[in-house]
């Protein structure tokens, strides 16, 4: 198998599951080659050529799969350096292309299908006018290039992919919705470890972890530790942290900045609950994923992927502060609820998060991809 992926500027979990699915391969005995580009280390003036054109040096994509003998190309990210010009080579050289989709960004400029304060869906189809209009990118020279560029790619990805995968149904009815209109496998991402027993009713704070971006809601999670008196701890970095660390004075709340994996999971296995008060979409969030693999009970945001991972008692309005403190509370108040719904949290990753269900469910996608070449 190759991979490849167009990393981001700022890292998260697309990186994560793409290093997962590299390592769950290569244990099962296949031969797999990573090929990489790297945003971060990319002029905004190449980045906007590349997506204008589709991709840059797709040759090296084909001379991969050459080189490797692979029949499949996994592609997660492909803007702005790979583009459908590599699915294009690597379906030439003779593999399968499974094209894996964690995010909008077939449609919507930052990918999130968010802006000022709320969820926009006004790009639709191939219509991105809306994110020139609205600056999505910040300039407006680079809010063109996007604007014209996922226009003219769509289509293109769309028919050089052998197999689309999303991470939930819920992901596959907005893509519908905003005007994607194809065949989905719903792959939900994996869980690497799977602890054997839950340690939640000994916690000793609630996490908060990810980029710390206004989407993202961790004001409503500052506010409700504030108010429910639970010391949180929040993990990540962000152009919110300022006004997050101004909302936290007075609290009992630590910022932690930006943890390594090993590091974030030492600090969520003492974790009483986990919180993701998310007010824009979350499909699979690897932050979910982790805490139900930890045995930690989770509370978050009730919409879109997040019923596909929780059950109701753990969903919440992403708007109603109260609402977060009085669950927070309640949680933090009961050790013997919180081993309980820490225990089953684990039950609910063996069931659906687990590597082999998810190796069994790639392989089905492989294997449909090698079929339709």
């Amino acid at each position: 198998m190759l991979l490849i992926h167009n990393r981001y500027r700022a890292v998260g979990g697309e990186e994560r599951v793409v290093g997962e699915i590299e390592t769950l391969l290569r244990s099962r005995g296949h031969a797999v080659t990573r090929l990489e580009r790297d945003s971060a280390q990319t002029s905004t003036t190449e980045a906007g050529r590349a997506l204008l054109r589709g991709g840059l040096h797709e040759a090296e994509v084909a001379a991969a799969v050459r080189a490797q003998g692979a029949d499949i190309v996994h592609a997660h990210n492909l803007h702005p350096l790979l583009g459908w010009r590599a699915l294009v080579a690597a379906r030439g050289a003779g593999a399968g292309a499974v094209l894996h989709l964690h995010n909008h960004r077939l449609v919507c400029a930052i990918g999130v299908t968010y802006r000022d304060g709320r969820p926009c869906f006004e790009c639709h189809g191939r219509d991105t006018r809306p994110g020139v209009r609205h600056r999505c990118r910040g300039s407006l020279p680079e809010a063109l290039v996007y604007a014209a560029g996922l226009s003219r790619q769509q289509p293109r990805l769309l028919a050089a992919a052998d197999q689309l995968v999303v991470v939930s149904a819920a992901q596959a009815a907005r893509l519908e919705a905003l005007g994607v209109r194809q065949s989905f496998s719903v792959l939900a991402n994996p869980a690497a470890r799977i602890a054997s027993s839950s340690r939640a009713g000994e916690g000793r704070y609630a996490l908060a972890a990810g980029r710390l971006v206004e989407g993202k809601g961790f004001a409503t999670a500052v506010v409700a530790a504030r108010r429910a008196g639970v010391p949180l701890r929040i993990a990540g970095s962000g152009p919110e942290e300022a006004r997050l660390r101004s909302l936290a004075a007075g609290g009992e709340i630590e910022f932690l900045g930006w943890l390594s994996e090993p590091q974030l999971a030492a600090v969520r296995a003492d974790a009483a609950a986990v919180l993701v008060p998310s007010r824009e979409e979350e499909f699979c969030p690897m932050a979910v994923v982790d805490a139900l693999a930890d045995g930690v009970p989770v509370l978050a945001s009730d919409h879109s992927g997040l019923h596909e991972l929780l059950d109701a008692d753990s969903l919440l309005d992403s708007d109603d502060v109260d609402a977060w403190s009085q669950a927070l509370l309640s949680l933090w108040r009961d050790p013997t609820l919180r081993a309980a719904r820490g225990t089953a949290a684990l039950a609910r990753a063996r069931e659906r998060h687990g590597v082999d269900a998810y190796y069994a469910g790639l392989m089905e996608i492989y294997d449909a991809a090698r079929d339709r070449r």
